[in-house]
């Protein structure tokens, strides 16, 4: 089980949990969680979009996928075209890298105060601290080297999925206090934007959460949607239930969202999709570009191929099989943002876990290995070398040459 956990986040943390999941009681977890319904409200797919969270306006987010409405947003943004962005991805504990990055790149004394952070996933839970800026660095040293796989998750989650997670949700609660909600909203009326994504998994489609607008807006419901937005984003399907979000349709219609892990749609968020591939059919000539005048996308997994032979078992090949799927679409996304910054002229630098750190996890959340993790992040952060990643330093497991010299 070690190797297969191996710095692979979404994938090996599926396949970790379900291999220990299936020697514990079917029972366990919470008692509410076992005696949830699963019947849902019904609604069509017009009540979905014209709908708004409970409580808040609908313009606290936007489709992750629609370009027009992409441009309208950062329009809006005063600082989305005079400061660099951060794009965090997802990972599991490998947000460990992330988080210590911005701790070293604080220590070097060159971190930016970005003009737009996103985050997915992992990334999602530590965006809101990156984009308050340095104040929030020893949070999130804590959140990366004092966690635990209890910390996390519970198994027995019921019919939604294998496990439970409300340790990460009371976890949440404790650190996304009414406090650090108005950190973020004193940034967002500097015209500072800070985006989470979920995947809205009635439409299949991404879904862009304006964070500082929640956090201005304020109160009960936006305390309480904050919150929930960073653990749908962080739901990994099947594996931790997703999250229903309240919401009010037409007429006053009441029915709950669907959200979960915001990595279904994407590893990391740059643009819309359709941005990064082309330009937009019908729209002005340069309006495919970003204002921003640079991205840093921050990548918590491994791109280095990596070999180990699979056993003829389910859970092996669907692990495997989930690590080759995480991988693709990570390189995929990687190359399409670099294509998209060739064509504009977008300046984007990428960091992710390379050769430069060789440690394995022997189990889920393991403190050891995200402490090195962090500690090597910090390292390069401080160094100013975390962004020195190309597609031509990556090495096979078997041989340790260059993959591109690789015959």
């Amino acid at each position: 089980m070690s190797r297969e956990w191996n710095r692979r986040g979404f994938a090996g943390a599926a396949m970790a949990v379900m291999a220990w999941g299936a020697a514990l009681p079917a029972e366990a977890g919470t008692v509410a969680d076992r005696q949830r319904s699963t019947v849902r409200a019904s609604f069509t797919a017009g009540d979905l979009a014209a709908a708004r969270p409970e409580g808040l306006p609908a313009s606290v987010r936007l489709p992750g996928d629609d370009p027009a409405a992409f441009r309208g947003f950062l329009a809006a943004a005063p600082m989305a075209s005079r400061a660099p962005w951060l794009a965090l991805s997802g990972g599991g504990e490998n947000g460990a890298f992330a988080a210590g990055l911005l701790k070293g790149w604080t220590r070097a004394g060159t971190r930016p105060d970005f003009g737009v952070v996103t985050g997915v996933s992992t990334g999602a839970l530590i965006a809101p601290f990156a984009f308050v800026g340095a104040s929030q660095d020893a949070a999130l040293e804590t959140a990366y080297t004092e966690t635990s796989a209890a910390d996390v998750f519970e198994f027995g989650g019921g019919a939604e999925s294998l496990t439970d997670t409300w340790p990460l949700k009371r976890g949440i609660e404790r650190t996304v206090t009414p406090a650090l909600l108005e950190a973020v909203a004193a940034e967002h009326r500097k015209g500072r934007r800070l985006l989470i994504v979920t995947t809205e998994l009635d439409s299949l489609r991404p879904t862009l959460w304006d964070m500082g607008a929640i956090a201005a807006a304020g109160g009960p419901a936006g305390l309480t949607l904050f919150r929930e937005v960073m653990l749908a984003s962080a739901a990994i399907p099947g594996i931790f239930p997703p999250v229903l979000i309240e919401a009010t349709g037409p007429g006053g219609k009441r029915f709950q969202e669907m959200h979960a892990d915001g990595g279904a749609t994407a590893p990391f968020f740059v643009a819309p999709g359709r941005m990064l591939l082309d330009q937009v059919a019908g729209a002005p000539a340069g309006e495919d570009r970003l204002p921003a005048p640079a991205i840093y996308v921050v990548v918590n997994t491994s791109q280095a191929p990596d070999f180990q032979v699979t056993q003829r078992s389910m859970l092996s090949i669907l692990g495997r099989s989930l690590s080759a799927m995480i991988k693709a679409q990570t390189a995929g996304a990687i190359a399409v943002t670099r294509a998209f910054a060739a064509r504009t002229g977008t300046p984007i630098r990428i960091a992710t876990i390379d050769q430069r750190f060789s440690r394995t996890s022997q189990a889920p959340f393991e403190q050891g290995y995200m402490r090195a993790l962090f500690a090597h992040g910090e390292r390069l952060g401080r160094a100013g070398t975390a962004f020195d990643w190309l597609p031509d330093s990556l090495t096979t497991s078997a041989t340790g040459r260059s993959a591109s010299k690789a015959p």
